[in-house]
């Protein structure tokens, strides 16, 4: 069984295949955190030191036992109050405005398969997986507060997810000032802390920083995940590389504000937690009332960040991401945003259509600037009726039109957003998030509707189904233009449960779409990606990795967003050169080679490309085709990185090993340099491959141990890409 419990030791314990995880449950009632690592038997309770440790501190029970204090043991959920001076997960004030709480176990409860979390994301086991839920509630019997704590275990991907619930069993209002799922402490241990920092067009480039005697902080309080952090955090072994090392993962299945920190205490130890931002967070809790702690999936490899990703990665691809298109390869698109901007018609779109058709383009999406009096970003959003007189006809007639051609039709929508420019503003100003009696804060000229109520959600809800129901639309970007800054909801009574609330309202709505529109593939987009998270893939199946579509920054952003996205959730495109946001050249060839690591579409005007670039398009989309099931479906290796190499190359390997895809892009030339080679993992050690498009022949462990050297074709001009097909024989 993957979670058991020893009666004589107290201690719980949780195996997946290839880790173990284990608590202990001590004399009075403190949850104490013992391990988690590769695979071990044993109950390990003695890695915890009690010595008398000067100034800290000892529950009232332990006050002549000056080796306990909570302020060194390591804990499975340390709370403020109790004598443990780190960071806590949880901090609550009660009715008398007095901080502080001290939890202990109460009982703990084992039952088969994965649990699920009331109107949030969460990991779901499939109908074969043997997975189990391990639940523990603690309790502060001066408050009446009890916390659940969740541990879904699927044993076969290595993963073990964590949630909590909060609930108020006592009989006066208590608030809480900090919620946070998880955290793991560690004894000693020399680490690094890697995060995915970045900005609007260049997201999730990581970062790699000693672990100390100070807290490193990796958050966002804007409403979002964010474009400046991600809410994954990878704990390593200072020196853990590719192949070799410890290393710990935690990812928030959640959208909104987060707040993850890692640091090292006084006496060498290290605790790495991850949850909900308690900044611009407080949320009171009735009697009776509750409030569900978002999910964190955590993994451990003891070989390195490749395994670690591969772990993630499974994770997401199967148990996160649901519906009909989570293991259906993606229409190849084009989105007529850089090809067109605001300036368009019906018969224009039309036309691009029988281009792209011409190339082998699958679908047809229409950005921004088709509905009501939308011909800038100045007014407009909320009000999704359709410009007919634009169009030149009904939003269906269009759809037809495009159909016809032989193309799928997508549609881009901004649902959660208001223009002060709108119908739906002048009739509902207090649906939008503004303080009253001060100037809203814009951003895109635009303000952000309170999906914290119910009649707004409904709303939303009710505008987009009146545009999907017009024609058979295959394909929605959800896009998110700004972040969250004036926070007041004019029904809430407590303003620090907005930014929690609006999330849960963006979640209904985002659950009603998907149940009412199954086969509708949905691409969510945050000016790029803003809000590129585990949340937003459990209703969206890919997002928009960046509004950035330079190929040489997109190795630095797909690179980062590796380590914890699968292939298959990452929207990639071939634009235009020189490109919009870089002004920099690449070879349509490395525009396409980094396109296709993602879910491969274009955003260009096909008209204005001679037939020779034409045809290579249509070649571009043939290889595609022919690699999409690999490149959505399989193993994928970093080869090296764009941060400290010259070349960046990556890997997609059959799970059987049958088949491998080595792409690489040149980013460095010099006159008379050194040759680059490549080096594969993960073939079949003792097989040949042969190079599908030049007919070599390869030993697999020498491709292994040596690599492929790459041509030293000056020629070719700078930022020269590579790709091998190599099939085993």
């Amino acid at each position: 069984m993957p979670i058991t419990f020893d009666e004589h030791s107290k201690a719980l314990t949780i195996h997946t295949n290839h880790t173990t995880y284990q608590m202990q449950v001590d004399d009075i009632g403190c949850l104490l955190h013992l391990y988690y690592g590769r695979r071990t038997e044993g109950v390990m309770d003695y890695v915890p030191s009690r010595f008398d440790r000067g100034t800290s501190a000892s529950p009232y029970e332990k006050a002549a036992d000056r080796g306990y204090s909570l302020d060194f043991l390591p804990q499975e959920f340390p709370v403020q109050g109790a004598g443990d001076m780190r960071s806590p997960l949880l901090v609550v004030r009660d009715a008398e405005g007095a901080f502080g709480c001290d939890l202990r176990y109460v009982r703990h409860e084992i039952h088969a398969g994965k649990y699920e979390l009331e109107g949030l994301p969460a990991v779901y086991a499939g109908a074969d997986d043997d997975a189990e839920t391990l639940s523990v509630t603690l309790r502060d019997e001066r408050l009446g507060l009890e916390v659940e704590l969740l541990y879904g275990v699927l044993p076969h991907l290595d993963v073990i997810c964590r949630a909590a619930v909060v609930r108020n069993a006592g009989k006066a209002r208590i608030v809480v000032e900090k919620i946070q799922s998880a955290c793991l402490d560690f004894v000693h241990g020399d680490f690094s802390l890697i995060s995915f920092p970045g900005r609007h067009g260049m997201e999730r480039v990581p970062e790699r920083t000693a672990v100390r005697q100070l807290s490193c902080v990796v958050d966002s309080a804007k409403g979002s995940s964010s474009h400046q952090q991600n809410p994954l955090l990878i704990l390593a072994d200072s020196d853990a590389t590719e192949t070799a090392g410890r290393c710990w993962a935690m990812e928030f299945v959640y959208s909104g504000s987060f707040k993850g920190e890692a640091a090292r205490d006084q006496y060498g130890q290290t605790r790495l937690q991850l949850g909900l931002s308690d900044e611009l967070f407080s949320y009171p809790l009735e009697p009776g009332a509750q409030l569900v702690a978002p999910e964190v999936i955590m993994t451990y490899s003891a070989v390195g960040l490749d395994l670690l990703s591969h772990n993630l990665h499974r994770c997401v691809r199967e148990h996160v991401c649901r519906g009909y298109w989570r293991d259906r390869v993606r229409p190849v698109l084009i989105n007529s945003w850089e090809a067109f901007y605001f300036d368009f018609d019906g018969d224009r779109l039309v036309e691009f259509a029988k281009l792209a058709k011409r190339v082998g383009i699958e679908l047809l999406v229409v950005d921004d600037g088709w509905f009501a009096d939308r011909h800038d970003d100045k007014r407009s959003l909320g009000d999704w009726t359709v410009n007919e007189a634009k169009l030149g006809g009904t939003l269906a007639q269009l759809i037809a039109a495009v159909n016809d051609v032989g193309l799928q039709f997508g549609i881009w929508m901004e649902p959660e957003m208001v223009s002060e420019e709108s119908e739906l503003y002048r009739a509902h100003p207090d649906w939008a998030l503004v303080i009253p009696g001060k100037q809203p804060v814009l951003g895109r000229n635009q303000l952000v509707l309170d999906l914290s109520r119910p009649e707004v959600c409904d709303n939303v809800f009710d505008q987009i189904c009146g545009v999907l129901d017009q024609g058979p639309v295959s394909y929605l970007k959800w896009d998110y233009n700004r972040l969250i800054i004036d926070i007041y909801s004019h029904v809430a009574a407590d303003q620090g449960k907005v930014l929690y609330d609006y999330v849960k309202g963006l979640y209904s709505v985002l659950e009603r779409v998907n149940e009412r529109y199954p086969e509708l593939l949905i691409e969510g987009c945050a000016g790029g990606g803003g809000r590129f998270d585990a949340g937003m893939l459990y209703y969206t199946p890919q997002i928009w990795c960046s509004d950035n579509t330079d190929a040489i920054d997109r190795l630095y952003i797909q690179y980062g967003t590796s380590f914890g996205y699968p292939c298959s959730t990452m929207g990639a495109h071939v634009s235009a050169c020189p490109n919009e946001m870089s002004g920099r050249v690449t070879p349509l060839s490395t525009r396409a080679t980094v396109a296709e690591a993602g879910t491969f579409g274009y955003e260009l005007d096909l008209k204005e490309l001679p037939e020779e670039t034409m045809d290579k398009i249509q070649l571009q989309i043939s290889w595609h085709k022919r690699i999409a099931p690999l490149v959505q479906q399989g193993r994928y290796h970093r080869l090296s990185s764009p941060l400290a190499d010259p070349v960046c190359a990556w890997e997609q390997v059959r799970e059987d090993g049958s088949l491998a895809l080595v792409s690489a892009v040149v980013m460095e030339d010099h006159a008379y340099g050194t040759p680059h080679f490549v080096v594969p993992r993960g073939l079949t050690s003792g097989a040949r491959y042969r190079d599908a498009e030049r007919g070599v022949v390869y030993d697999a462990d020498a491709l292994m141990e040596v690599g492929i050297p790459l041509p030293m074709t000056m020629k070719a001009g700078s930022y020269r890409s590579f790709t091998y097909l190599l099939e085993r024989v």
